[in-house]
């Protein structure tokens, strides 16, 4: 029952940990002004004890990194951490609708069962089913999808029902029924009836399963995935089935394929999310919607419920635009060697933002106000004439975004028919999609430009971690997916980045400073990141095997400065991660993917990204694989790298191992004999660290045997260009 007296949710503060960063970052931020005073005196000597070329690339270096070190502090400044109370909601009559809204292209890499199993979770979450309503965007424009759907919802007649009947709370059945932790149930009184009913609901889910397995057809009915008109279905059950169970009550679930045309540029995610957005509007126009990838399971169904504690609170929920879930993923193994669980973003960085505006939009698990994505156009009152100008020529969109309401069980042909032409290649000619309203297409990451915009805006989000996991989803398990996606999400944020809208410039006269910091270190981290560890990757190394020392004798106090930074750096991430449920090993994997992606995705993330603004190249999206591959899932399980990978992944990395163990074999040889110990000491620990933080790379190259080892073809090439780069610095006078 409502109380007005009792708040739906709370939030606190760890002052503990907040004064530590901010000490760190003082004592961090001094120790820097005497590295950059060591640097720019170098400048002013007369006799100059190194070579000018490699210092000062050195130097940008170290300049770079600690630029985008210091706008990353903001995360640190106000750290808050929420809890909500679903108990204290008022009455399910009083609740308002909410529209999810899961987004697939590609039943290949995206297998259909996986999809169906986070429609089913959707349409099972803890929320009257007259008010959910559950939209799948099929971008490949798939008969197999379709016939998921409509097996789907023949499976959801008795799952829902189990669900509701015993308190189900894993209401994702490939979760239910795959981990014996999730299988739950807590309403049951007669244990002999459950374990007789789940057997009966295991059987049905099954058979579901067999039929989508099963499933001949071969998605040729409508043309192909780039060339197809739009297709637009409300799934009902057309079996005749009748069940003891009351199955009537079940949410509203629309196929909906846009129209694709090679002439027609289509936007990618940001495209299909646009199309659903005008499709529900004239069909449900719920006030919220939910945003979820299609392997994004709905694992815990109270999201819903924990996420209108915010919405619904009168004192935020006029400025609240959404409130952003962690994503967290049921594969991960033991040693969790990619990341999977991206602890730095989920355990720390979107806390540190929720203390300022907010976290940034993350592509799925949140639940999002409709009417922020209208901008001022949805303002009561707003001009006929400027709203079509804005939101295209369907008068029906227009009256749904001017009232707010849909008369939603009245699903007629008419009705949707005019969801299909909102759904046509044509539709947003000449129109603010993607520039002003709806979700933004600057950029391919769509998710943080889209709520990079709301905050300048002017609206806020909050974060939300419950202690139980709401979202469950599938981690990349191998290195080239993994890379694949890192080259995505570099290039989106870096076309933000060099973009007019850099949060730097354009963010701070429209939000908070602190905040767009934040967004400024997001945007630019990638290309900050993969420059600084190209030349510390080789430029020390090269000057150590030519005797050229580029950091101060041992002796020196300002050798203290440089070893100072080095320890207070590594430290504060052994901090963080121990801090956040990590592990020693967790801190050296995550240093190992930092180099890894340094000198990989982030580079050719950052370089797409450049081209493209320079209108080189044009925007692409590739999904990513969420197809098992058993082989490399059990090297993953073992903790080791698969290295079956492009060539442009591998050879980078294997590049800067060869020439790191070369030039520390070489240097240590050349010091020993010329007893310089004094001033190459810092140049000697800098590739012994990278080997050793790299050492699973070294062994993917000498010792393993099995079919993920590094190819012996890969290590001759990146042999050769060892080879080269010594010629070339051979022949050259930068290192004289």
């Amino acid at each position: 029952m409502e109380n007005h007296d009792l708040p739906l949710h709370l939030c606190h503060a760890n002052n503990f940990s907040i004064i530590i960063n901010k000490f760190h970052a003082f004592f961090h931020c001094i120790a820097l002004a005497f590295l950059v005073y060591y640097r720019a005196s170098f400048l002013f000597q007369e006799t100059r004890p190194a070579p000018i070329v490699p210092w000062l690339l050195v130097f940008a270096s170290e300049l770079l990194l600690s630029f985008i070190w210091l706008i990353g502090r903001a995360y640190h400044w106000n750290p808050v951490y929420r809890t909500a109370f679903p108990e204290r909601l008022p009455d399910d009559d009083k609740l308002p609708a909410i529209d999810v809204f899961i987004c697939t292209a590609d039943p290949e890499k995206e297998p259909t069962f996986e999809v169906m199993n986070t429609v089913l979770s959707a349409m099972a979450l803890d929320y009257p089913p007259e008010k959910l309503h559950v939209y799948l965007s099929d971008d490949g424009g798939s008969p197999k999808t379709l016939h998921g759907m409509r097996e789907a919802y023949k499976f959801a007649k008795w799952w829902l029902p189990f669900c509701r009947s015993y308190g189900v709370k894993t209401r994702c059945p490939l979760i239910y029924f795959s981990a014996p932790e999730y299988q739950d149930g807590s309403n049951y009184v007669d244990r002999d009836r459950f374990m007789a009913d789940k057997l009966k609901i295991k059987e049905k889910y099954d058979m579901f399963k067999e039929s989508l397995k099963s499933s001949k057809e071969d998605g040729e009915y409508w043309g192909n995935e780039r060339d197809h008109p739009s297709i637009i279905e409300v799934i009902q059950d057309t079996s005749g089935e009748t069940l003891q169970e009351d199955h009537t009550n079940l949410p509203l679930l629309v196929y909906v394929s846009r129209e694709k045309r090679p002439s027609h540029s289509h936007h990618f995610k940001a495209g299909a999310l646009n199309v659903l957005l005008r499709a529900s509007g004239v069909i449900s126009n719920s006030p919220y919607i939910l945003g979820l990838d299609c392997d994004m399971y709905c694992v815990d169904a109270s999201s819903a419920r924990q996420a209108m504690c915010f919405h619904l609170d009168r004192k935020i929920s006029a400025s609240l635009a959404y409130v952003q879930f962690p994503q967290k993923f049921h594969n991960v193994g033991e040693h969790d060697i990619y990341d999977g669980q991206l602890r730095s973003a989920y355990g720390m960085t979107w806390y540190g933002m929720d203390g300022l505006t907010g976290p940034v939009l993350s592509g799925t698990g949140y639940y999002l106000k409709r009417e922020s994505l209208y901008g001022h156009f949805a303002q009561e009152g707003a001009d006929l004439l400027e709203l079509k100008n804005s939101f295209g020529s369907s008068n029906l969109f227009v009256k749904s975004v001017r009232q707010n309401i849909v008369d939603g069980g009245n699903l007629s042909n008419a009705l949707l028919q005019e969801a299909k032409v909102l759904a046509s290649s044509t539709y947003e000619s000449n129109t603010e999609w993607g520039e002003k309203v709806g979700f933004l297409y600057e950029s391919v990451a769509e998710d943080f430009f889209t709520g990079f915009i709301l905050h300048c805006k002017g609206w806020k989000s909050t974060y939300l971690t419950p202690s139980r996991p709401q979202f469950l989803g599938s981690s990349t398990t191998n290195l080239n997916d993994l890379l694949i996606q890192g080259i995505r999400w570099s290039s989106g944020l870096i076309q933000v980045g060099v973009s007019r809208f850099c949060p730097l410039t354009y963010g701070s006269l429209r939000m908070s400073f602190l905040q767009s910091l934040c967004y400024g270190e997001l945007a630019l981290f990638p290309l900050f990141y993969c420059l600084p560890l190209w030349c510390f990757a080789t430029v020390p190394q090269l000057c150590l095997l030519n005797g050229i020392s580029l950091y101060p004798e041992v002796s020196s106090p300002f050798f203290m400065i440089f070893s100072f930074i080095f320890l207070s750096a590594l430290l504060k991430h052994l901090q963080e991660a121990l801090s956040t449920g990590g592990s020693i090993e967790t801190w050296r994997n995550e240093q190992r993917l930092w180099m890894i992606k340094s000198v990989t995705s982030h580079l050719y993330g950052s370089l797409d990204a450049i081209m493209k603004t320079l209108g080189l190249r044009q925007a692409s999206f590739q999904p990513t694989n969420k197809v098992l591959d058993e082989e490399q899932a059990k090297i993953y399980r073992m903790g080791k790298i698969d290295f079956r990978t492009s060539p442009m992944f591998l050879v980078p990395m294997v590049f800067v191992i060869i020439l790191n163990a070369t030039c520390l074999v070489g240097g240590i040889t050349r010091t020993v004999f010329v007893g310089n110990w004094d001033k190459m000491l810092v140049q000697i620990l800098l590739p012994i660290y990278i080997l050793i933080i790299n050492h699973a790379i070294v062994e993917g190259i000498i010792t393993r045997k099995d079919k993920g080892r590094v190819s012996p073809s890969v290590t001759r090439i990146s042999t050769v260009f060892v080879n080269l780069l010594f010629l070339g610095s051979l022949l050259s006078n930068v290192f004289k």
